[in-house]
């Protein structure tokens, strides 16, 4: 994990960072073989990625697919092309899936993507670092959300920057589907519209229908690169003696503001790419949790509705807090979702509530043999308004708080640098005055806990546990009407002589996911395992 070695192994994510792209919203889609023995260390080739999580479902009926990309990238030109709806499947359907096949071999960094339909980014997404034989791999996405900007023919822009040259020889060979399932009932609860901010004079703007009776803005907010925005988590106080440094240490928030006002906050999820904590031998089989499948923080506007309903447009603006000022290294692309009232064509309403916490927030240095960065901090919101709507009145409330404390060790030189670390974001959402009062309650954590050491002998180790962990519990009148509980856990263990040629590094390295999904709407619980790049378990439970 120290910086120095991270930062070289990640520079392909951090140029990418540059040219405003980061990963995607997605699941490695990949049937795996029946397990086999492992090597006593790691060869020219392994297992093509995969991961835990469970597959998109596809409803029984009629399907119809389109094409919407196929590249290769070998530099930073991004590929451009056209897209009509589908033929046969109507214009409300059931489901849509996208599908990105890839495929890449030799020598490459990890590299970071996006895929735009008619301006909205519909994927986010990352690659896997290759074998010098090759890997292939799949993701998929339920991208429903999006139906209504698939009902008309769209510019499509699509970048995986990467770099070719004498050394790193990978080339990025993608293509991208979309596949439409008719009729059913996610054709009626998918948003009326999609929207993108355009730019105004002072900053981006949105301009919703005058009749928007729900408004969710969803940011695909990823940290790759600029400085070391990459590993944001790792950030220490600019007096500390470490080599990622920000004034205020590794807090970082994601925050959304309607006319200047404080409209959302979140925890930006602490994705680890492909080459990070300085070991690729962690990821070449097994990504970390979202490095396929960076999903967009949602952020429920609706209590701002009634002023954005006044038909002009409003300055919506996104910041990442604890970013070194005049540092770039954060993307953070906006859609934002619309559900309008049938009833009427002009929806009114104001906001009656903004309670905006202080943000607390403390990193303290304790020099030593061992140096230690503690960090501790919390921040609180409450928004609510109200719509006078076709069915009455609705007031729509939302309170979120987030938190995150860590500890972080590092020795002199770095040769040994740890971290030990969670955030937890919690969301209400209650809905009140169409019917009985309906809360969903969210309570997300995520945690980070591994150290990486180097010896005196060259040798590297890395051993590393991630979590990305989810409770949902939806009620109606006070009664519970659904709920579902995630828990993603990668662990891994991987070493290999450093500055030496890849056939004298010697690597072994075991990893594993879990990853555990059930409650109301079903169970999905699967295990894998490798060893040296192959695949040892692969188990099934529920």
């Amino acid at each position: 994990m120290r910086c120095r070695i991270i930062m070289s192994m990640l520079t392909g994510a951090t140029l990418l960072a540059s040219a405003l792209i980061g990963a995607g919203a997605a699941q490695a889609a990949v049937v795996a073989p029946p397990p086999t023995e492992a090597p006593a260390e790691f060869g020219a080739d392994w297992h093509d990625p995969l991961t835990a999580a469970p597959a998109v479902t596809a409803p029984h009926t009629t399907s119809c697919r389109v094409t919407l990309a196929e590249a290769q990238f070998r530099d930073f030109t991004p590929y451009r092309g056209s897209y009509l709806p589908p033929h046969g499947c109507g214009d409300r359907w059931s489901k849509v899936v996208l599908r990105l096949d890839g495929k890449v071999k030799g020598r490459q960094f990890d590299r970071l993507g996006y895929l735009h339909v008619g301006g909205v980014e519909v994927l986010r997404t990352s690659t896997p670092e290759p074998s010098p034989e090759g890997v292939e791999w799949s993701v998929e996405k339920d991208v429903t959300r999006y139906s209504d900007t698939f009902r008309t023919a769209q510019d499509v822009e699509m970048l995986i920057g990467n770099v070719v040259d004498d050394t790193y020889t990978g080339v990025i060979d993608v293509k991208a589907t979309l596949t439409f399932y008719e009729g059913g009932p996610a054709a009626a609860a998918a948003p009326d519209r999609v929207l993108t901010l355009a730019d105004g004079p002072d900053g981006p703007t949105l301009t919703t229908p005058r009749n928007s009776e729900r408004v969710v803005a969803e940011v695909y907010a990823t940290g790759s690169g600029g400085g070391c925005e990459e590993y944001w988590y790792l950030a220490v106080p600019a007096t500390a003696p470490y080599s990622c440094r920000a004034e205020g240490g590794p807090y970082r928030e994601v925050q959304v503001e309607v006319d200047g006002r404080l409209a959302g906050i979140a925890t930006p999820f602490p994705t680890v790419w492909t080459g990070g904590w300085s070991n690729p031998f962690l990821w070449y089989v097994i990504p970390g949790p979202r490095a396929f499948d960076v999903k967009p923080i949602e952020y429920d506007l609706t209590p701002f509705a009634g002023i954005l309903n006044d038909g002009r447009p409003h300055r919506v603006e996104v910041s990442v807090v604890g970013v070194p000022q005049g540092q770039s290294g954060w993307s953070t692309p906006v859609n934002v979702l619309v559900w309008q009232d049938p009833g009427k064509a002009v929806v009114g309403g104001r906001l009656v509530t903004h309670e905006a916490g202080e943000l607390t927030e403390s990193s303290v240095h304790t020099p030593g043999t061992e140096h230690r960065v503690d960090t501790r901090a919390a921040h609180r919101l409450t928004v609510s308004g109200y719509l006078d709507t076709s069915h009455g009145r609705v007031r729509t409330t939302v309170t979120r708080a987030v938190a995150n404390t860590s500890a972080h060790r590092w020795s002199d030189g770095e040769t040994v640098d740890g971290l030990d670390a969670g955030w937890t974001d919690d969301e209400s959402v209650t809905v009140e005055g169409r019917g009985p009062a309906r809360t969903t309650r969210t309570h997300r954590t995520y945690t980070m806990n591994g150290v990486t050491t180097l010896g005196a002998d060259a040798r590297l180790r890395t051993r590393l546990t991630l979590g990305d962990l989810a409770d949902v519990v939806t009620t109606r009148a006070g009664r519970r009407v659904a709920w579902s509980r995630l828990d993603d856990t990668y662990r891994g263990d991987a070493a290999y002589t450093v500055d030496v040629p890849r056939d004298q590094r010697h690597a072994v390295g075991t990893t594993s996911e879990r990853y555990r999904l059930y409650g109301s709407d079903g169970c999905h619980d699967r295990r894998l395992t490798t060893v040296q790049g192959v695949l040892t378990e692969d188990r099934r439970g529920c």
